[in-house]
């Protein structure tokens, strides 16, 4: 663990590189452009008698995409302002990394959240992986675009500052297996691996930074009426805990201070921001952790993204798992699907059209998936999943 400014900066073993990542931290200790901030009190995560509710599943920097569900939902007017009256908006996890715009979407949340309170609704942003790796600062998904959103005037000056610092940490950590030189080469190849922008996104990530600091201020999980929202799932390992345990431990995890008995609940495979199971374990083997989660959360339904599994809103388990993370076919256009769920019935908007969804058994899985087909059009990407729906019950492959 590196402690610089007083900020507890962990690394994820998780990861293979712990010395990048120790690096990618210590340009806070030469940069000091945070000041640090009083952690923000602990968010609400169970809400009773909630009229109307919209689930936006993984949106990976595709503001576009996130800006026109919000006007199709009626979340926004057209200034893009709150306009969902007591709506509680749920975005499941994963805004930023793999598309370009990220930071559009996260100034948007954080601009409807206090707007969308005053008007007696909720904007509930949860916190996926992504969210963690960029926190952690695996940036292995990060795209050039997103890189350069936070370039500032004095990009270059960050850049060369943070590499002076470095090598002074390098040569005063070697690695057992000797110093790199530090000619022209290496430094063409380390600023191939930190573009302009690269430290300005670092600081704003940071535990005390703008969007670190938002994001440790949220939950992993939440529970609105009977269902119970969260980015990936829960394992057997995570089964036993309250809603609160794991979230506190979450966000103190996030900050540097993780709880006794979770500090791996960033990366592990059982833990709310990486569990697959409940979208790619055959429904036979998964039905009793299902069972366990819904008995311990005393719900009904659990709604996850994390997963790319079809190109729409898909329920397993008999409606018992609802799974948002669209999977969108190469050469197939994004349906923009999203979940709505009114005074209790579930609804698929897709392509715009309202499809009421029913995953009470196979039968009923495939009618709506075969209606959902029909509003996608003629060799639209979920006609050959309609033909096969029984499918879903069945063990799956892990998207990447």
């Amino acid at each position: 663990m590196l402690t610089l400014l007083g900020l507890n900066l962990a690394c994820n073993a998780r990861q293979p590189l712990i010395m990048m990542r120790r690096l990618a931290f210590l340009f806070l200790a030469l940069a000091a452009l945070v000041a640090a901030a009083p952690a923000q009190a602990r968010a609400q995560s169970v809400f009773r008698n909630v009229q109307r509710i919209v689930v936006f599943g993984d949106l990976h920097g595709e503001a576009d995409k996130f800006e026109d569900m919000l006007r199709v939902a009626g979340l926004v007017d057209a200034n893009g302002n709150w306009a969902g009256g007591q709506t509680h908006f749920v975005q499941i996890g994963d805004v930023e990394d793999r598309g370009p715009d990220s930071r559009t979407i996260l100034n948007h949340l954080m601009r409807l959240e206090p707007q969308a309170r005053r008007a007696g609704g909720y904007v509930h942003a949860l916190i996926g992986n992504h969210e963690a790796m960029n926190m952690l600062g695996d940036l292995r998904y990060t795209s050039s675009g997103e890189f350069a959103s936070y370039a500032s005037r004095g990009a270059a000056r960050l850049r060369d500052n943070y590499y002076l610092q470095t090598i002074a940490y390098e040569r005063a950590h070697p690695p057992a297996s000797g110093l790199p030189v530090f000619d022209d080469a290496y430094r063409a190849d380390w600023n191939t691996r930190h573009p302009l922008g690269y430290v300005e996104q670092r600081i704003a990530w940071a535990p005390n930074g703008v969007y670190g600091r938002w994001v440790a201020s949220h939950d992993a999980m939440i529970v609105i009426n009977d269902i119970v929202f969260m980015h990936g799932g829960i394992g057997p390992t995570f089964t036993e805990s309250n809603i609160d345990t794991i979230n506190n431990a979450v966000r103190g995890a996030l900050r540097g201070q993780p709880a006794a008995g979770f500090a791996d609940i960033l990366d592990n495979p059982d833990g709310p921001l990486w569990y697959r199971g409940f979208a790619l374990n055959s429904e036979a083997s998964e039905a009793a952790n299902v069972s366990a989660v819904l008995s311990r959360f005393h719900v009904a339904h659990i709604v996850v993204g994390h997963t790319k599994r079809t190109p729409t809103i898909a329920p397993r388990f008999g409606g018992g798992v609802i799974l948002t993370d669209v999977a969108v076919p190469s050469g197939a256009s994004d349906p923009h699907a999203f979940l709505e769920i009114n005074n209790g019935q579930m609804t698929t908007i897709h392509r715009g059209q309202r499809i009421a969804l029913d995953g009470s058994s196979d039968a009923a899985r495939c009618a709506y998936l075969n209606q959902v087909a029909a509003a996608d059009g003629a060799g639209g990407a979920v006609a050959s999943l309609a033909s096969r729906c029984d499918s879903l019950g069945a063990a799956a492959t892990a998207a990447p």
